[in-house]
């Protein structure tokens, strides 16, 4: 009988093994489609990650004169920080592949700058006074405290349009041989685009609808072929000096606006200039968040942080108050988008380009942002030998800020003698930004190459320490190793926690008619120098 019983037990436990081999393909099949689900769930996560983050920190500022910018460094940081802490995320938020996806996308937000910046270019050095009548009329109501109906369009179709546009240009490069979230981007494409397409205010004036979507459709398609043909630039030049994508880009879309300056904005180009920094960012800091618990942990980061942080202070205010001492004015029509292209300042490109300094701000940022870029062959060259070395390349660095700073005291000169007048306001800012941000990139990491801070951390310290939206995406971009890549985020987004004093200012500023308040400013980059010696030679 036991042996029978031992008999009939093997044969059931047989019958059971084979019906779970046989039910292996359906589980793997509902375990399929559990990571699908899974990655739509993750889209819709970001959606509401960051759209809502971009609408509280309009509200919080509604009725002042601060930029939204401000509020979402510190929601951004607190919501990475919160996600790790709580254990539903690791640093980095790899749990998350769409925010680092999101946070990669900062060369699109730049090209549409970079366009029209180059426009601008064209208006001013070729004497073009024309302006093109606008077909679109915003509509007013307000939908939510702070952003009004169609403001509310851009910051959405800007989500959809920066998802889409970075999953159509991977899917072109990568092709469909890639496993992983990569096998994603056709339908990423396809989800972020025709939902962009399609979200244009029904309540706005539009003149000509048809030409208006067709415009949309063309600057996408624009956007697509600039990131991969400054792709393949960038990959043909590797072998020969390592310039960045973002630099290839930035001439192409420079030139084409040069090209094409009566170019009416369509539904793209609106609403990336409006909301794609702001969305951006919000993904950069969360990804920097995550990593506030680990990355004090790692040697040599308090010095990096400490040199950012005073350092912003000390770039950012050091130049206004040369602005204010020499050039005799303290405008925020200078100052901000003097500031903003002088440091290539991720934050203030936002808040001006958003007009939240103004119209005049607004229309003078984009081409004080493009005027440096022109001098990052230079720069860039540098830096890739540099980065080769493991050090800074101090001969050629060093005569490059002598010329920063013959430009920077022409350039003041020359505003000082401008008394009001458009034009030459325009064309002295344009050479303090050529010569400011010289001063600053090569003067910064000359100055931190008196430290013992490693040379890739050196470049990572100094793009946080003017916000420097060409510097991040060049280490973003890896230009300085995978370490620095993944530590960029937080080290970038460290110093935005000076920007409650950046934004301040420039809100005191609007409140005076736009007149800054002076003392304050020496204060800050007096605060600035001690700040920036001390983590130098103590930190």
């Amino acid at each position: 009988m036991v042996t029978v019983s031992l008999i009939y037990s093997v044969i059931e436990i047989g019958y059971y093994l084979s019906a779970l081999y046989s039910q292996r393909g359906y589980l793997m099949d509902i375990v399929e489609q559990i990571t699908h689900l899974q990655v739509l769930n993750q889209f819709w996560l970001l959606l509401i990650f960051l759209v809502p983050m971009v609408l509280i920190s309009r509200t919080v500022v509604a009725g002042t004169r601060f930029s939204p910018i401000l509020i979402i460094v510190i929601f951004g940081l607190l919501l990475g920080f919160i996600l790790v802490s709580v254990g539903i995320a690791t640093p980095g938020l790899p749990e998350f592949p769409f925010v680092d996806f999101m946070a990669r996308t900062t060369i699109i937000a730049l090209i549409v700058s970079f366009f029209v910046g180059g426009q601008e270019l064209r208006k001013i050095l070729g004497n073009k006074e024309m302006e093109s009548p606008d077909i679109v009329v915003p509509s007013e109501e307000e939908t939510i405290l702070g952003t009004n109906r169609t403001q509310l369009f851009f910051i959405i179709r800007s989500f959809f349009l920066l998802i889409g546009i970075e999953g159509l240009t991977r899917m072109i490069m990568q092709g469909q041989t890639v496993e992983g979230f990569a096998a994603y981007n056709p339908l990423i494409a396809y989800i972020g685009l025709i939902i962009a397409v399609i979200l244009i205010d029904n309540k706005a004036k539009i003149s000509n609808k048809h030409v208006y979507i067709r415009k949309g459709l063309l600057e996408i398609a624009l956007i697509v072929m600039i990131l991969i043909i400054s792709a393949y630039i960038a990959q043909a030049f590797h072998s020969l000096i390592a310039l960045p994508q973002i630099f290839f880009a930035m001439m192409i879309s420079a030139a084409l606006g040069a090209i094409f300056y009566n170019w009416t904005f369509g539904p793209t180009l609106r609403a990336l200039l409006f909301a794609g920094i702001p969305v951006v960012l919000a993904a950069n800091f969360m990804v920097g968040g995550s990593r506030i618990g680990d990355a004090f942990a790692i040697q040599g980061m308090n010095a990096v942080l400490t040199y950012g942080f005073f350092g912003q202070l000390f770039w950012m205010f050091g130049g206004i108050a040369l602005v204010m001492l020499i050039a005799k004015t303290a405008h925020i029509r200078n100052l901000a988008p003097g500031m903003a292209g002088s440091l290539s300042h991720s934050g203030l490109t936002g808040a001006c380009t958003a007009g939240d300094f103004g119209q005049v701000a607004a229309k003078r940022a984009p081409i004080m942002i493009n005027i440096p870029f022109f001098g990052h062959v230079f720069v860039f060259s540098i830096l890739a030998i540099s980065a080769e070395r493991g050090t800074l390349w101090l001969g050629p660095t060093a005569v490059i800020v002598l010329i920063g700073v013959g430009l920077t005291a022409l350039a003041l000169l020359n505003l000082r003698r401008a008394h009001g007048d458009d034009r030459k306001e325009v064309k002295a800012l344009m050479q303090f930004s050529f010569g400011w941000q010289i001063c600053a990139v090569f003067g910064g990491l000359a100055l931190l190459s008196l430290s013992t801070i490693p040379f890739d951390y050196s470049v990572m310290a100094q793009s946080s320490a003017i916000s420097h939206f060409g510097l991040f995406a060049a280490v973003q971009g890896e230009m300085f190793g995978s370490e620095a890549a993944l530590l960029i985020p937080f080290i970038f987004s460290m110093p935005f926690l000076v920007h409650p004093l950046v934004f301040y200012m420039f809100g005191k500023a609007m409140e005076r008619n736009g007149e800054m308040p002076i003392k304050p400013v020496y204060l800050f980059a007096l605060i600035g120098v001690i700040g920036v010696v001390y983590s130098i030679y103590f930190a």
